[in-house]
């Protein structure tokens, strides 16, 4: 994938287009951002005001972190093209832990738990093995397949939606995938490269001409607000903390499916020190985020997919995006206007960033995962499992309620379907490998390529260059 590279890892684009590029980014995940608290904000019954608070101090964080990202503090940051935001996987259980104990015990949970990440995170060199390429390979592929149905959502309208999947919506959605698909295949230089962005701005337009853009928000949001610490304080429940730990390591593991799936774009899979740096980076930045007030913050796989879609794979990029998010977050009413994006104009670009988070996934499988009968078969159970928990939730309505309601996410169940799987099943302990005609290529057992997959994943790789 990186034969389409537009911009390298360490290679600063000119201000000109930098700007632009990392707006594309901030377009790309700004719903998805505001959409978890304002979920929670719901099922809590909170004011107004109190949701407003939650909005800004989720932008404001999404921003510091994703800068820490590009540009580390000590070991905080794995200086990657990562875009952090508010992280669905805490939905569900921070309404659970809020509707019983209240605001305070979420955030106290959500900090104290965060330790468990810094522990996964500083013991990467020693657990990267369990991660090998047929894991994360999978867990990236099953962020795209579960995220497709997201995507198709906003360009229908947004669920519950009174014009759920009318024609209006979906021409809106369809303008952009057009624009977009035409500008990435046939645009030149930065047209190519800023092609998510063109398509959303056509789409914007369509929507406003169609009287779908209400900028009332706009004229009622306020100018320069600064984040409260501890606006609505913290305690601390063990049963809460323990709930939210068991989601922090799911966070964890889709943090490194993203950071596989963005280092794929630049040709080569993370090393140990880039996983390492952007997991503690995710942990530290959502234990931040409860002093403020703000839920734990992950990767944005929509924006891997942007990386994998555009070849801008420059961190410097990244961290222009998350410069204007911390804006955001300080001017409510700049926020507002972002925030003013139809949700099918976010669909029709959507379609495309989920679908190429899917496609990085396949890749890094087809490169990296020798094809035998063992890893084929992990790689179908895994898939199966995982889609059929997403899109069948009710086949586990007989489970206790906890329970089912964790596993009917497809990221978790299939995840950890790929993990103790690989662990389970011996290396060799299947020998057939597909017939060649079936599949193309196949590593036969005992071959290089074969062996290699038994090792996938616990190498160190070139060296990240020092510096921001």
């Amino acid at each position: 994938m990186s034969s389409h590279i537009a911009y390298g890892l360490d290679e600063r684009p000119r201000a000109r287009e930098a700007v632009p590029l990392g707006a594309q980014h901030v377009v790309a995940m700004l719903l998805g951002n505001i959409t978890p608290p304002l979920l929670i904000a719901g099922a809590l019954g909170m004011a107004t005001g109190e949701t407003a608070t939650l909005l800004q101090v989720a932008l404001f964080v999404a921003g510091l972190s994703t800068i820490v990202q590009a540009y580390p503090i000590g070991p905080i940051g794995g200086r990657i093209p990562i875009v952090m935001g508010t992280s669905f996987a805490f939905v569900g259980a921070s309404i659970a832990i809020g509707s019983r104990a209240g605001l305070a015990a979420v955030f106290g949970a959500c900090l104290a738990a965060s330790l468990v990440e810094v522990g996964v995170g500083f013991g990467m060199k020693r657990i990267h093995r369990l991660f090998p390429p047929l894991v994360t390979s999978i867990v990236v592929m099953l962020i795209g397949l579960t995220l497709i149905p997201v995507g198709i959502d906003y360009a229908a309208g947004g669920v519950g939606a009174p014009d759920y999947g009318s024609p209006t919506n979906l021409a809106i959605a369809a303008v952009v995938l057009v624009v977009t698909l035409g500008l990435n295949r046939f645009g030149r230089g930065f047209l190519a490269q800023a092609s998510i962005l063109g398509g959303v701005l056509a789409g914007y337009a369509l929507a406003a001409a169609l009287s779908r853009v209400d900028l009332t928000a706009v004229a009622g949001a306020g100018w320069l607000t600064l984040p409260r610490p501890l606006a609505f304080g913290l305690s601390f429940e063990a049963s809460a903390i323990l709930v939210m730990a068991f989601v922090y390591v799911i966070s964890a593991m889709e943090t490194i499916g993203d950071i596989t799936g963005v280092m794929a774009a630049t040709g080569r899979p993370p090393t140990t020190g880039e996983l390492r740096g952007g997991l503690v980076a995710d942990a530290v930045s959502s234990g931040f985020a409860a002093l403020l007030g703000a839920f734990p913050t992950t990767s944005y796989s929509q924006n891997v997919g942007l990386v994998n879609f555009t070849g801008v794979a420059s961190r410097h990029v990244t961290a222009v995006a998350g410069g204007m998010l911390v804006v955001l977050g300080l001017f409510p009413k700049v926020g507002a206007l972002f925030a003013t994006i139809p949700p099918a104009v976010i669909g029709g670009a959507a379609v495309v960033m989920f679908g190429m988070i899917f496609a990085s996934g396949a890749a890094i499988f087809v490169r990296g995962v020798a094809l035998t009968q063992r890893n084929l078969v992990i790689l179908a159970v895994s898939i199966a499992l995982g889609l059929g928990a997403e899109l069948r939730p009710e086949a586990l309505g007989a489970l206790p309620e906890g329970l089912a309601s964790f596993l009917s996410a497809g990221l978790v169940t299939g995840g950890l379907a790929a993990l103790v799987l690989n662990l389970a099943l011996p290396e060799r302990a299947l020998q057939r490998t597909v017939p060649s005609g079936e599949t193309g290529h196949v590593a036969m057992p005992g071959s290089d390529a074969y062996d290699a997959s038994s090792t996938q994943g616990t190498s160190e790789h070139t060296p990240t260059p020092k510096g921001p």
